[in-house]
């Protein structure tokens, strides 16, 4: 019963004039002549394998680098810390519609919670929730603003595991997520793509790039794409356009100036509301499960929605082989509006004595984030007799703020039957009471210092950091004003060693800082800073001469302080609170293999034990929170065809297990398992007619047996039925 989302108002023909804009700009370029030999061609292949950049493309399913877990080029299986990729060629084999769609593969991660309710992208990594999100290295949003990222204007998806404020500054100790932009390139690319499914599903996206005429060191990357689908409960629909221009100045070898943007529209941004256990995890007495089509708003209220810009920068400068200079800066706006009629409580139907009658309580207003960030680094390298330094000094700042405005109507909304739902009311009537009216600001400034130590086959890590933060919230509902200031010192060390047949076992202890930017009840103490710690160890596997990397991660995680959004029936609205303390320990199994030309895999399993530790809740000491899955996991595989009547065809498919979670914090009930099947054929048209050359079909299924499930649940009354089957079919061109 509190805040959430869904969608409705006529969507803008901007989606297809658009791809009719698109396509009239398609040229097929000339053939051109090639006479190099077999030899030739491998050894270019070999030369971009090798300049993997940990911000760039991936080849296949298996990344190298990265840049999230060091803020420096390093080698993923280096690296002293869990570090998982979703590279581009695995979002489009899986046909993702969203990031948290992307992570449903990746080990410690229940990437869809709330189900068919994804409107921002919510994800819980190693038991906890609202792991931010980075674009680029540089802080999106914050943990409740609702922007969200089509992932076809991205190259690859990271999760770093684990506290990292040592170089991101506060953040959530389960990780981060980073989205890499799509960035220009001076080899000339061109992509268009259709897709339709069902649920009356529709989709356009393009990607162009290539170097600026007549110029080598200008470059320039648009990539676009606009979705409309209906969603699976009724009157419920998703609809957008996004487009992400870039440019990319390199005057010579040693320098790259790269600008980035974006714009997204979403009139429909999708649906979010909460249902009760009963009717979804058991029945209802005298009625059964509700309908996962039933819809508890009306389409005369229902409004979602959502508009996203961005723009920034990022500079490179290599003065020496010793001394890299860079900086990164950034300005991220999102504004969202709406209105909703959420399920409040279920009475008897008089004429059957079942609770068919829904009470609903309509809510809604509007929510306004614009976000500074700014990064700036000096990278230098030397040698110190044996030892290979690698040292990254960094001062970032980063500045939010935020107006937020809610309100609730509990007495003027018509209830709504199960079993002879009305809508088409007149709601014009309905006014909100309001429950906040709210201006915050909230800015952080950190130095931090990091040294990479190389001795042979031994790889050590430490890092320093100095956070300065400051908050200020004014509510004017109420009211009440009140400012802070936090202070942090978090710190890494880490140690990894290869041996020569490539196994390379690790360990590492790191900290993190999370000032907390909400409103306390009125009279109430501001909120103290939430703070954690992770002891980590593992062994990654990455065999030479292979395109494999297998890893195993054992991890033990103390936060305190911990925040929570809790209902309290005194004033009969939400509120936030510091319940205390959790303790999650669990480990994480994956493997990312190119098995040989043909064969591609990806598995996991995560095994979690989380416990609440302190809160003044005495029914919830020593349980597990609600919504989390003790285990889960996943495997998915690819098979191309290179040889015969079936060459050009490729065959994949995936099984991914969520396993029982409890429905509260209490641990009064569970919330059952679920397994889901997924699969995809794609194939290249080229390889029946020459001349349809750059031209793929594909076809993708996502839980193939339509099975009805509950996703999770945070109570008892907020549960979420999770996505039922889907089916689309695409076209690409790559010319």
């Amino acid at each position: 019963m509190a805040f959430h989302s869904h969608c409705s108002l006529p969507f803008s023909s901007a989606l297809r004039a658009g791809l009719l804009g698109a396509v009239s700009v398609l040229a097929i370029d000339a053939a051109r002549a090639q006479e190099a030999t077999s030899g030739v061609t491998l050894d270019t292949v070999t030369v971009v394998g090798e300049q993997e950049r940990g911000d760039g493309p991936v080849q296949g399913y298996v990344a190298r680098q990265s840049l999230a877990g060091t803020k420096t080029d390093t080698p993923i299986a280096e690296t002293p810390q869990s570090i998982s990729v979703v590279p581009r060629q695995q979002m489009e084999d899986q046909e993702v519609e969203s990031v948290a769609e992307a992570l449903r593969y990746t080990p410690g991660v229940f990437s869809e919670y709330r189900g068919a309710s994804n409107v921002r992208d919510e994800v819980i990594v190693r038991g906890f929730a609202y792991v931010p999100r980075y674009l680029d290295g540089m802080l999106v949003g914050g943990d409740v603003d609702y922007a969200k990222i089509y992932p076809y204007l991205l190259e690859r998806v990271e999760l770093l595991s684990g506290p990292s404020s040592v170089l991101y500054g506060q953040v959530n100790p389960g990780g981060i997520i980073n989205m890499v932009s799509k960035k220009p390139t001076f080899d000339a690319k061109r992509e268009v793509e259709f897709t339709i499914g069902n649920n009356m599903m529709f989709q356009g996206s393009f990607d162009f790039a290539d170097r600026i005429v007549g110029s080598d060191t200008m470059a320039f990357r648009i990539v676009g794409t606009g979705l409309s689908t209906n969603l699976q409960e009724d009157f419920a629909k998703q609809q957008g356009i996004a487009i992400a221009p870039s440019f990319t100045w390199r005057p010579n070898e040693a320098t790259t100036f790269t600008v980035l943007s974006g714009f997204e529209y979403e009139p429909d941004f999708g649906f979010r509301n909460f249902l009760d256990a009963a009717g979804t995890v058991w029945p209802i007495k005298g009625y059964g499960f509700v309908p996962r089509d039933f819809f508890v708003s009306d389409p005369n209220y229902e409004t979602a929605e959502r508009t996203q810009a961005w723009i920034g920068y990022e500079f490179e400068h290599k003065a020496s082989d010793a001394l890299t200079l860079r900086q990164k800066m950034r300005y991220f706006w999102v504004d969202y509006d709406q209105y909703t009629l959420v399920w409040g409580w279920t009475s008897a139907n008089p004429k059957t004595g079942a609770n068919t009658i829904v009470h609903r309580t309509a809510s809604g207003g509007g929510d306004t984030w614009g976000t500074f960030t700014n990064d700036n680094q000096a990278e230098f390298k030397f040698g110190t007799g044996p030892a290979e330094h690698t040292v990254l000094a960094g001062l970032d700042y980063r500045y939010r703020s935020r107006e937020y405005n809610w309100g609730y109507n509990w007495s003027d909304v018509p209830t709504i039957s199960l079993t002879n739902p009305i809508y088409g009311y007149n709601f014009s009537g309905i006014v909100l009471n309001p429950n906040s009216d709210q201006e915050m600001s909230a800015s952080q400034i950190g130095a931090y210092l990091q040294d990479q130590v190389k001795i042979g086959d031994l790889h050590l890590i430490g890092g320093i950091r100095q956070d300065w933060a400051d908050t200020s919230i004014t509510e004017y509902v109420g009211p009440s004003a009140l400012g802070y200031d936090d202070s942090a010192f978090t710190y890494r060390v880490g140690a990894l060693y290869t041996f020569a047949n490539g196994i390379a076992p690790y360990a590492s202890y790191s900290t993190s800082f999370e000032p907390a930017i909400y409103a306390p009840p009125l009279g109430e103490a501001p909120f103290k800073p939430t703070t954690a710690e992770q002891f980590e160890v593992g062994v990654k596997y990455a065999p030479e001469g292979t395109r494999m990397l297998f890893t195993a991660a054992y991890y033990d995680i103390w936060q305190q302080n911990v925040m929570q959004n809790i209902y309290d029936p005194g004033i009969g609205t939400y509120i936030w609170a510091q319940i205390g303390e959790m303790h999650n320990r669990g480990f994480e199994l994956s493997a990312h293999a190119e098995v040989n030309r043909n064969l591609s895999v990806i598995a996991s399993y995560s095994y979690i034990d989380s416990t609440i530790t302190e809160t003044g809740v005495a029914s919830e000491l020593g349980k597990t929170p609600s919504r989390i899955p003790q285990n889960t996991a996943s495997l998915w595989a690819k098979y191309a065809f290179d040889e015969g009547n079936l060459r050009g065809l490729e065959v994949g498919g995936g099984v991914r297990y969520i396993g029982t979670s409890w429905g509260n914090n209490a641990n009064t009930f569970e919330v059952p398992a679920y397994t889901l099947f997924d699969a995809m054929l794609k194939y290249d048209l080229g390889a029946f007619d020459r001349r349809l050359q750059g031209a793929a079909l594909q076809l993708n299924a996502k839980n193939i047996g339509d099975l009805t499930y509950v996703a999770s649940c945070a109570n008892a009354y907020a549960c979420f039925y999770g996505e039922g089957r889907t089916v689309t079919a695409s076209l690409k061109y790559n010319w």
